[in-house]
């Protein structure tokens, strides 16, 4: 019999079996069908590509993908996924000490969505029917998962175990442990196999075909599959045909140097800027702590920091440094800030001011720069601020000592409180040999999730007519979100466009022929790898990533983002003159063809973020706009920070979208105000029904 956890609250109850805390986090994939063979082909340019039909594909295999597959399977839409790594992507590897969705009761009162969708969209710059939208359809989001088998935890009268997170005040989120999206990539998995979707795996998309006629129109994508090389198609390229597209493979993760990303995360935004789709609310991004890719990346919110850890820095003599001591004025206030990053865990400007919890992170970001390594001891509390009194816990702010209270974890030692609120944390490093309750962690700040992306309409529809855009690849998120709404929005657009979709299928396309599509893409292929060119991956790479990191991060400086936009100009331009060397592997020319993605993207976000600063754009959300005339200045218990002096944000800018197109030598810029929540009175059955039944639901102009 395995031996119990003691993870007994105040009020009692039963330990945790070790073989629940192993299911909850060694979550094992279910094993994936081969791949459909290809039976038709055509040829372009001296290569033979093979083909592969479908009413729609969908690129990418995290949880918004799947469950976009599995609701248009369900309604008798022929669909493909194609994916670069099945389980390989965000929501599988990667996350947060809880990842969360949203119930849509607040304080046992029942649903409120219009209050909800206004904590969703409280940061500004996001279209208010979304934020409506995701909170209306998180209750049915949720409740398809549990029907599919996500371990969601209720009470004994079904009633589903919330908890507060990051900028929701309410407490609407919910969690399985550290592995609730990866849990729901593997229910939803388990669905699409069950109901037969092919998922062709090691299958990379490379280039999105578009109907050039007077409608531009989306007509497939051209990926590559390794599978498929030979003679006469030497890097396996392969066209998936399909009169939908929906583009779901995340955000743009090898954008930044210090990422908290799994490996080889490259999105779909650059893919899509070069088709011509807009972008919106590029500017907005989370970064925050968690330990490094080079390890096993993860956040540290929620427990990580709510127990209440000694943080102390590390310099090239080995002397260790109680750094934070530096910011904060008495014990209480380090050790109780370091335990609301739990759920304040994205940085933000303004609790930069007032001692409040992003002084955290400024501070760690600080000791990075100056090349001490940061760290994490569970086993230590807090040390004392000079002169100030020793850790105690009956030395908390009310807030934490209430919260610490009721989770039953008042005990000795940041481990005990760790095992009382959340042993799975624990037992997730342990998978990847991190012993947290023998060693201290190492940490750093992160760049966590891009909250901008491709714009698109109440269906998740993008500019291109036919391409749909869900999850992290979509524009939706607006300036902050509550923790986890990132995967409520994949799973209630993942949910519409499939809704949307098959009210579409009587559609009349006029079976356009693909080949003059299909030529161009391989054409241009063909163009971008060059064995002459001086612009390597690798080249690429390191100048993308240090540009972003060092001048599109959490830190920005007003008079710097111009001069790297300038930089990021240079490159494409370079790029697309010269191409981009390759090695003749099939990694190899995928490799080169992200990365011309990817600077792409780079120059979209830098052209957003000089535009926004150039006229008068503040601090906002993650990014802090640094200037020697800003009103604001972080203090410190050694006093103020002038170097990081800021601007704050400005009202107006609320209600201001930025929108980027790239028109195939430029971006364009435009402004829009974020669309209104046009529901003026409460739907009435009888006059409505007839909308639902009809279709017209789909069809109406909003």
């Amino acid at each position: 019999m395995s031996k119990p956890i003691d993870t007994l609250s105040a009020a009692g109850g039963p330990g945790i079996p070790q073989e629940i805390l192993d299911a909850l986090t060694d979550v094992k994939m279910p094993r994936l069908s081969p791949k459909p063979l290809s039976k038709e082909s055509t040829h372009a340019h001296g290569w033979s590509i093979p083909l592969r039909r479908a009413s729609v594909v969908i690129v990418g295999s995290g949880a918004a993908g799947l469950r976009a597959a599995v609701e248009l399977k369900r309604r008798d839409v022929d669909v493909t996924i194609v994916t670069q790594s099945a389980y390989g992507g965000t929501s599988a590897c990667s996350g947060s000490d809880k990842q969360t969705l949203h119930t849509a009761n607040t304080s046992d009162r029942g649903d409120n969505f219009r209050a909800m969708a206004e904590a969703i969209g409280a940061g500004g710059t996001m279209d208010k029917d979304t934020a409506y939208i995701e909170a209306v359809g998180s209750g049915r989001a949720l409740s398809a998962l549990q029907f599919l088998g996500l371990p969601l935890p209720v009470d004994s009268y079904g009633g589903v175990l919330r908890y507060q997170t990051d900028h929701d005040e309410v407490g609407r989120a919910t969690s399985c442990g550290p592995r609730t999206s990866r849990l729901m990539v593997k229910v939803l998995a388990q669905e699409a196999i069950h109901l037969g979707v092919p998922v062709f795996n090691q299958t990379t998309a490379v280039q999105i075909l578009v109907q050039q006629d007077l409608e531009q129109r989306v007509m497939g994508v051209i990926c590559i599959d390794p599978q498929l090389r030979d003679e006469s198609n030497p890097y396996g390229l392969v066209a998936h045909l399909g009169d939908y597209l929906v583009l779901a493979a995340g955000g743009p993760g090898e954008l930044y140097r210090d990422s908290v990303y799994p490996r080889n995360c490259f999105g779909s935004l650059g893919l899509a800027l070069e088709a011509g789709i807009e972008a919106v609310n590029l500017t907005e991004s989370q970064f925050g702590i968690g330990t490094s890719r080079d390890g096993f990346p993860w956040n540290l919110s929620g427990t990580y920091a709510q127990c209440m850890p000694f943080v102390y820095s590390v310099d090239d003599a080995g002397a260790e440094h109680n750094f934070l001591a530096d910011y904060y004025r008495t014990t209480q206030e380090l050790v109780s800030n370091t335990f609301r990053k739990g759920y304040q865990w994205p940085f933000h400007a303004t609790r930069m001011l007032d001692f409040g919890s992003s002084l955290f992170d400024l501070a760690v970001f600080r000791e990075m720069q100056s090349g001490r390594k940061v760290y994490m001891d569970f086993n230590r509390n807090p040390v004392s601020v000079p002169g100030d009194h020793a850790f105690d816990l009956s030395r908390l702010d009310a807030d934490v000592h209430a919260y610490l209270e009721k989770s039953g974890a008042l005990l000795d030692r940041p481990i005990e409180r760790l095992k009382r609120m959340n042993p799975l944390s624990i037992e997730l490093y342990k998978q990847y040999k991190v012993d947290i309750e023998k060693n201290p962690l190492l940490f750093a700040m992160n760049n966590q999730h891009m909250n901008g992306g491709l714009a698109v309409d109440i269906w998740g529809q993008t500019s291109l007519n036919g391409c749909y855009a869900i999850g992290e690849a979509s524009g939706t998120h607006g300036v902050t979100r509550p923790g986890g709404a990132a995967l409520n929005s994949g799973q209630v657009f993942g949910t519409r466009c499939a809704e949307h979709i098959a009210s579409r299928k009587t559609e009349q396309h006029g079976a356009p022929s693909a080949e003059a599509a299909i030529q161009d893409g391989v054409l241009h292929i063909q163009a971008t790898l060059s064995e002459t060119s001086l612009f390597k991956p690798s080249v690429i790479k390191r100048a993308v990533q240090a540009r972003m990191s060092d001048s599109a991060g959490m830190i920005c400086r007003a008079d710097h983002i111009a001069s790297a936009l300038r930089d990021a100009r240079q490159l494409t331009q370079g790029i697309r003159e010269q191409g981009v060397a390759f090695d003749a592997t099939t990694f190899g020319v995928t490799h080169a063809l992200q990365w011309r993605h990817n600077a792409l993207a780079s120059e979209a976000i830098l052209s957003a973020l000089d535009f926004y600063v150039a006229k008068g754009g503040g601090s906002r959300g993650a990014r802090v706009i640094c200037d020697s005339t800003g009103e604001c200045v972080p203090i410190t218990s050694k006093g103020p920070l002038e170097a990081f002096r800021f601007r704050m944000e400005r009202a107006v800018d609320k209600d201001e979208q930025i929108v980027v197109k790239w028109d195939g030598s430029m971006m364009s810029i435009v402004t829009r105000k974020p669309r209104a929540l046009l529901q003026t009175e409460r739907p009435f059955f009888e006059r409505n029904w007839p909308h639902y039944l009809t279709g017209a639901i789909y069809r109406e102009t909003i």
